[in-house]
């Protein structure tokens, strides 16, 4: 995805250079942190970076230290993290995904396996922004069904319904306008018996 932001921390000069130009290679813009205080701060700005590939040991706070700060913070905590570090032990990794990244690559790495991880991360930011599409409008629709539930003014007479701009519908356009219910007419076995069947005989004994 081209132009999504990435923030990179590593306290290495040479390590930094190198991601930081891969990143720009790919069309990232790529926001650059030279230790964990400096990238926690980028971390809480209002427009962050949602994902981001921070080095193990860092000056101030580590990789992992900012992992649990930024997953217990309600705002960033959906950030996607990926953990860059020449700690290659399984219990490492085991320690590093425990403390909330996503995903765990070593130094040195290929490119390739670079780009596709963080390719892999850009499209889970992307499903989790249409999921919250999807929640809102979900929201928003229960929203209108509720309005359902409150008091509705309707006409004594013809029977008709009020809404809030003072405009009056029939019962079924204004229920359709606000839910996903759709009416079949039919008649009711008084109205059958009181209306219409007298009309019928009425008809028949002309």
């Amino acid at each position: 995805m081209a132009h999504t932001r990435v923030l990179v921390a590593d306290d290495s000069a040479v390590s930094m250079s190198l991601v930081q130009r891969l990143l720009g290679s790919w069309d990232y813009d790529v926001v650059t942190a030279k230790d964990g205080e400096q990238a926690w701060a980028v971390a809480r700005e209002t427009d962050r970076p949602l994902l981001a590939i921070l080095d193990w040991e860092m000056p101030g706070l580590s990789g992992l230290e900012l992992c649990r700060r930024i997953r217990a913070r309600a705002e960033t905590r959906s950030s996607y993290l990926i953990i860059l570090t020449g700690r290659d032990k399984t219990e490492d990794v085991v320690e590093g995904l425990t403390a909330g990244a996503n995903d765990y690559l070593t130094k040195p790495f290929q490119p390739g396996e670079l780009k596709a991880r963080v390719g892999v991360g850009v499209r889970v930011m992307e499903l989790q922004a249409e999921l919250a599409t999807r929640v809102t409008e979900l929201e928003r629709a229960l929203a209108q069904v509720r309005t359902l539930e409150g008091l509705v003014p309707i006409c004594s007479y013809c029977k008709k319904v009020r809404d809030d701009q003072n405009f009056w519908h029939r019962v079924e356009a204004y229920i359709e306008q606000r839910s996903d219910a759709q009416f079949s007419h039919g008649i009711c076995p008084d109205c059958y018996e009181n209306i219409l069947k007298p009309q019928i005989e009425a008809d028949e004994g002309k």
